[in-house]
């Protein structure tokens, strides 16, 4: 038997068939009904706090387990088992985009107040980048913060935040002067309040996740919820993209792996003209194609992940990894649909809810478009 992929180890493969049995019995089996009802429970970030899932990166002294990235990587693989795709990205972003500002660029006041709590799945988080009319172009954000005596009165709207509804605070990026371009963004982390009100959004895929619009109505902001150096939020939004698309691309890895090993079995028990789909060389060599595809997916992720937690900056490996893994996932559940026939278009098989879900990997956390001009000039083209 084959050992670990790097740069994964035995030990981590051990913790990872832990969480593969805690999703199953304690996530799986709600999963049609939060998606039914466009709303997963608060109590599931307790849950995983109970378990240490919400802290697996974070220091011990903030109340995380201190093991690092791949713990976590770990975690954003596994949750693909859920059955929902809202599901693994509400808690996808309250551990993966919304936290780790606060962790690598917080006061440790920011971090008693914001970051320990998140971990103890008291505060749920948010981040606040995408406008209306700023989305992949983050430097066009016009989200306002006017400084008054003691802080800011923050004026705008946000779109498209996950966890918009039900988040206790936003990490938010505004601008703070009025200069434009990259210069002159800030972070704020903006506590709920009656001046922030948020509109859950209607999605094709996601149902389970409370993605929304945020209209801040003239918000008071103290001074001590800047986050960073004032006006040089950029780098900020900067530095989380690389996290954040390593976890989109381990997301999709896994949801390949959910897909194919479910239609396998749907395949080898469905009889058509007297014997198993798996008798009819085309569909053996489709899944053949589709394994081939889904593993390469993995090697170009874990790659990726391996010179991350290495110390590297490698943009343009992670780069890769996420424009290859959003469209190849939507691709392949597509064709493991495709595989289940009429089943597949069901409701009751599930792959039709992941076929929906797949859908956004090419747009959100930057756009397949942008991945490739990203690559392009990491090519020198």
């Amino acid at each position: 038997m084959a050992g670990p992929m790097p740069p994964f180890t035995e030990e981590l493969e051990e913790f990872r068939r832990v969480v593969r049995r805690f999703v199953l019995a304690e996530l799986r089996p709600h999963a049609a009904a939060w998606e039914d009802a466009g709303w997963f429970p608060d109590s599931v970030f307790t849950t995983l706090a109970e378990q240490g899932y919400l802290g697996l990166k974070y220091p011990e002294e903030y109340g995380g387990q201190g093991g690092g990235y791949l713990p976590d990587a770990v975690l954003a693989e596994e949750l693909a088992w859920c059955g929902s795709g809202g599901l693994a990205a509400g808690i996808g972003a309250h551990i993966g985009i919304a936290t780790p500002p606060i962790w690598k660029f917080g006061t440790e006041e920011q971090k008693r107040r914001y970051l320990a709590p998140a971990i103890r799945g008291e505060k749920i988080a948010a981040l606040g980048i995408t406008e209306p009319e700023a989305g992949s172009d983050v430097a066009a954000i016009r989200t306002r913060a006017r400084r008054v005596d003691g802080g800011w009165v923050v004026s705008g709207e946000k779109t498209y935040i996950t966890n918009g509804v039900r988040a206790d605070f936003i990490v938010t990026a505004v601008r703070t002067t009025d200069e434009g371009g990259h210069h002159g963004i800030s972070f704020l982390i903006v506590d709920r309040s009656d001046g922030v009100v948020s509109s859950k959004l209607s999605k094709l895929g996601w149902h389970a996740s409370d993605t929304a619009t945020i209209a801040y109505q003239d918000v008071f902001v103290p001074e001590e919820n800047l986050l960073g150096r004032e006006n040089e939020g950029f780098a900020l939004i900067m530095a989380n993209f690389q996290w954040e698309r390593l976890l989109m691309a381990l997301g999709a890895v896994g949801a390949m792996a959910v897909a194919l090993e479910r239609t396998g079995a749907y395949v080898r028990e469905r009889r058509a003209f007297g014997r198993p789909l798996t008798g009819f060389q085309t569909v053996r060599h489709r899944l053949a194609d589709l394994h081939t595809t889904a593993h390469t997916a993995r090697c170009l992720t874990y790659d990726a992940l391996r010179r991350f937690v290495a110390g590297e900056n490698p943009v343009q490996e992670v780069t890769m990894a996420k424009l290859f893994t959003q469209r190849a996932a939507f691709e392949v559940i597509d064709a493991c649909l495709q595989l289940h026939g009429g089943a597949g278009y069901m409701r009751e098989y599930e792959i039709e809810r992941m076929a929906r879900d797949a859908r956004l990997g090419p747009i959100g956390g930057g756009t397949d478009e942008i991945m490739r001009e990203i690559l392009a000039k990491t090519l020198r083209l």
